[in-house]
């Protein structure tokens, strides 16, 4: 008997659904990209239980007779190609045929449409390879419910992620579609809850209703032309920047898609620009000759394939050079020394209609906190005093050590950083403070110098030591708020409290978090229409940069989920908290702050490599000096 056989229909298209099927996302993406290619000027999204339960499609596009209706959930069923030349005149979204039988084979599935033609239209309902269709009455266009996704296929189900992170892929497809066609109406809903309300715009204005116009003030303009394509669309400016490698918004002939060829040559454009760790955040839209491209080389059409690739990556590149070119892009810098540099705050990707407004005042949610916040120094009213004694300290550093003796000898100490610890070793012994050797008590040595306002330098016995003053500060932190994650930590309380409107993905996340977020030290309270409240911060938070520390925790968080990388969420949140709330490079400290500075480095757990594995210290002996200077 033979042993190979031919599947069932049913079997083989549950098997062929999970190429174009994964998560409730691409049924989102396909259904609302037939919408567009049937010409509709107002697309509503309406999405229950993160799109397990319930993801609905309306439009008011040309709709389908009742035979169409039925052969569009037939395999390799399509109205855009009849022969294989014109996959290379392609204009619209879909061509293979197979988004609506994949949908149908693993969910309960049905269609309402009408054409304009027609005085009634068509009901369509298909459950487990059964058809069974009705005349009603609705309105023109198509409306298509799918019901209960992959209930038929149970482990398919149990693969889905948490409500938040299906829900956050669903808003990020969501998102690109929204852009890509700012001409249509789009609603969005999750669970009854309108979150999204675009109605028909440009570009520019698009961009403001789902990031809000102060991310729009950080973007220029780029609209180029350039054979064999025109480049158009906006482009972070330099010193506004992701610290994440995020996907950028990339549309070719207004399809989304992901190209390694183009984010090469966005980037080495902006090589002199940026550090190696930052990345420009873009939204860009290529148009070019379908035949000189090739959308068929993925199972989601998000990837491409360019004719002659080296053309492209030229002239994209030397478009985004010139465009960077035409503008002023020198960052504003104030003349208080005191003031941290903002021009070089990363841009916070804050959502939709993303909002902070003030709760019961009319000061933009400003926490009226000490105004020239340094971590480091002790603020009493309007005077800044640079003394700094073992109380003050405490009080900065309060959930670090339990048991390192503060009160130390006043004189200056050291530390004998003679050789880096093993890891495992106990640094507290190493710790031994000792006078400052002076033979002349008239001529005074400091024992830590600055350079560059970036640098720590320390002599010690067998050479020199050099700390990172950010990454030493943010190892500090790092471990504090680690300390705060396991037992509680101290809220400082908002004089003035403010509101944040969230886009749905990103409240269902905090909401899932919240208790995190509260023993790190935020007041938070979760309010209805997908707002939250922040009625508190951690003491270290930068004065007027509350929100901005909030919302990098909330993306760093939404990367590795993004990733759907295995991530010990506590670590991610103490790392992203130390991170945006350590002293900054370029900031200067006086003799005392990088004494304690060391000081607290040295009592951590892990002196020498930051959070996210950068070196915190490193050491050149003397005979390095020795050599160099020709005595050994």
């Amino acid at each position: 008997m033979a042993k190979i056989k031919i599947l069932p229909d049913n079997i083989a298209n549950k098997i062929a659904a999970g190429e174009v099927v994964q998560r409730p996302e691409n049924v989102v993406k396909e259904l609302v990209e037939n919408s567009i290619d049937a010409n509709a000027t107002k697309i509503t999204v309406l999405i229950k239980n993160a799109g397990k339960s319930l993801i609905q499609i309306i439009d008011n596009g040309t709709g389908m007779l009742e035979e169409d209706a039925i052969l569009s959930i037939q395999k390799h069923a399509t109205s855009k190609i009849s022969d294989y030349e014109d996959i290379e005149r392609l204009t619209t979204y879909g061509f293979r045929g197979e988004a609506l039988s994949s949908i149908a084979a693993v969910s309960q599935f049905e269609i309402k449409t009408r054409t304009k033609d027609e005085e009634l239209g068509t009901l369509l309902k298909f459950e487990e390879q059964n058809i069974y269709t009705e005349k009603i009455n609705c309105p023109v266009g198509t409306s298509i419910a799918v019901k209960n996704l992959f209930f038929n296929t149970p482990a398919r189900r149990n693969f889905l992620k948490s409500d938040a992170t299906e829900l956050k892929h669903i808003v990020d497809v969501f998102k690109k579609i929204a852009i890509s066609h700012p001409e249509i109406y789009f609603e969005f809903y999750n669970d009854d809850t309108k979150t999204y309300d675009l109605p028909p715009t440009d570009l520019n204005n698009r961009i403001i209703q789902l990031f809000g116009e102060q991310f729009v003030n950080n973007l220029f303009e780029i609209n180029e032309k350039s054979f064999p394509l025109t480049v158009s669309g906006f482009i972070a400016k330099p010193r506004y920047l992701q610290k994440q490698k995020n996907e950028p918004y990339l549309f070719v002939n207004k399809r989304f898609v992901i190209s390694k060829l183009v984010n090469s040559a966005v980037f080495t454009a902006f090589e002199n620009l940026i550090e190696k760790s930052e990345y420009p955040f873009f939204v860009l839209f290529l148009e070019i000759d379908p035949k000189q491209i090739d959308i068929n080389i993925h199972p989601s059409k998000l990837e491409i394939k360019f004719d002659d690739e080296k053309i492209i990556w030229v002239t994209i590149n030397n478009i985004i050079k010139k465009s960077i070119a035409k503008y002023d892009l020198i960052p504003d810098v104030g003349l208080n020394d005191n003031t941290l540099d903002k021009s070089t705050q990363s841009l916070s990707f804050v959502s939709p209609s993303t909002s902070v407004t003030p709760l019961g005042n009319t000061l933009g949610g400003e926490s009226k906190r000490a105004s020239n916040y340094n971590p480091l120094l002790y603020q009493d009213k309007d005077k800044v005093i640079r003394k700094v004694d073992n109380s003050i300290i405490e009080q900065l550093f309060d959930g670090i050590r339990d048991t390192i003796d503060v009160k130390r000898e006043p004189e200056i100490i050291n530390h004998p950083f003679t050789d880096i610890a093993p890891v495992g070793s106990n640094i507290k012994e190493e710790y031994t403070p000792r006078k400052q050797q002076n033979d002349n008590n008239n001529f005074y040595i400091p024992e830590y110098l600055q350079i560059h306002n970036k640098y720590i330098l320390c002599q010690i016995k067998t050479g020199l030591m050099i700390v990172d003053q950010h990454v030493a500060h943010e190892r500090i932190l790092y471990e504090k708020a680690l300390k705060s994650l396991e037992s509680g930590g101290i809220s400082q309380q908002l004089l003035f409290p403010f509101e944040i409107e969230l886009d749905p993905g990103d409240y269902e996340i905090v909401k899932e978090l919240i208790s995190d977020f509260k023993l790190l030290g935020f007041d938070i309270k979760m309010l209805p229409k997908n707002k939250i409240g922040i009625y508190g911060v951690p003491p270290d938070s930068l004065e007027g940069f509350e929100a901005g520390i909030f919302f990098s925790i909330l993306e760093d968080i939404k990367n590795n989920i993004k990733k759907d990388a295995a991530f010990e969420k506590r670590h991610s949140i103490a790392a992203s908290y130390a991170c945006k709330t350590a002293i900054k490079t370029g900031q200067r400290l006086t003799e005392n702050e990088m004494r304690y500075l060391v000081d607290e480095l040295f009592s951590s757990t892990m002196p020498y490599v930051c959070p996210h594995g950068r070196p915190i210290i490193i050491k050149i002996a003397l005979d390095e000096f020795d050599k160099k200077f020709g005595r050994i």
